[in-house]
């Protein structure tokens, strides 16, 4: 037999401290039947009752377990990568405070409601980095969202073929590293701008993996100025210049993903939807296997104690007859 709690101090503790009381009680009573001329052995059942239930709630406790059962563990796993585009326009400012700034909050709160196990962070503009790879621990994640800036990325146009082509090598090698399967996911956050390349190859692969994309346009449609200096970034030709969600290439690529698009602006927030989204898709399932475990038998001490109390309330014994 095992014990699923070793005995400790604490259990000790408590089983003097009833000895303790309890003989200091039976020694009273005992001399005060000794003063009136009684024997009082009758005292002695109602003792024998409740050391015995006092040791079988510690056994119970302690959790004997003996025989053996079998349990099926069954273990599932779903991993997504977010990718923020961090090139200049999402510093436009029409979504307030800024495209970048609501994605972050958009970030932590999707970080916070989705069942998703294990989340990385990439960033992208004309190349593609990872911030953070696949990780469980959602503190730190949290971190490197909280410090996303334009200037971590290149200063020019933003372009999906990198960050798509990251993106395959990372779950890939997720894969081969575990050699187990899992749900995979990506989130792309962008404004869609300037996304003008043949995407079909890196499409090709990420179905091929079971990668479903999703995407979130952010922005608005009339456009917004992006912040330079104390003024407004301009053209070659001086003029200044005024950025607009392009959501065609993020529709298609979600699309064609099995994936959904999802906007965010100065009005609306479909995050929620997107989070919905993102928690109803099935883990599949990594590991199955059959182990033997102990079976905590503790149930029978507890029940055996339970109908010694009861007794011991309801059966009353004169000791002291005066």
């Amino acid at each position: 037999m095992t014990w699923y709690l070793p005995f400790t101090s604490m259990e000790f503790f408590f089983l003097l401290l009833f000895i303790v009381f309890y003989g200091g009680y039976l020694y009273r009573i005992k001399r005060l039947a000794f003063q009136f001329g009684q024997s009082a052995n009758t005292l002695w059942v109602k003792a024998a009752i409740r050391s015995v239930y006092m040791v079988l709630l510690v056994v119970a406790l302690l959790g004997p377990s003996f025989g053996a059962m079998t349990k099926e563990i069954r273990t599932n796993g779903k991993d997504v990568f977010l990718a923020v585009d961090l090139s200049q326009s999402m510093n436009a400012v029409d979504v307030p405070p800024s495209r970048l700034e609501k994605m972050k909050l958009e970030l932590m709160d999707f970080v916070r409601n989705s069942n998703a196990d294990r989340v990385g962070l990439i960033g992208f503009s004309s190349e593609a980095f990872v911030l953070s790879p696949l990780t469980y621990d959602l503190s730190a994640l949290e971190l490197f969202i909280q410090s996303l800036r334009s200037n971590l990325a290149p200063q020019e146009a933003a372009q999906l073929k990198p960050v798509l082509g990251l993106v395959q090598q990372k779950f890939r090698d997720s894969e081969t590293s575990r050699e187990l399967e899992r749900s995979k996911i990506l989130v792309v956050f962008s404004d869609g701008e300037t996304f003008g390349e043949n995407l079909q190859a890196e499409i090709n692969a990420l179905q091929s993996q079971g990668v479903r994309v999703y995407c979130v346009g952010i922005g608005t449609y009339f456009g917004g100025k992006i912040p330079e200096g104390r003024s407004f970034k301009k053209d070659q030709d001086g003029q200044t210049v005024v950025t607009k969600l392009e959501p065609e290439s993020l529709k298609t690529l979600a699309q064609r993903t099995q994936g959904d698009y999802f906007e965010i602006n100065q009005n609306i927030s479909e995050m929620p939807r997107l989070i919905s989204a993102v928690n109803t898709v099935k883990s599949e399932l990594r590991q199955t296997k059959v182990v033997e475990v102990a079976a905590n038998k503790y149930l029978y001490p507890l029940l055996a104690a339970l109908l010694l109390i009861a007794l011991d309330v309801l059966w009353t014994l004169q000791v002291l007859r005066i």
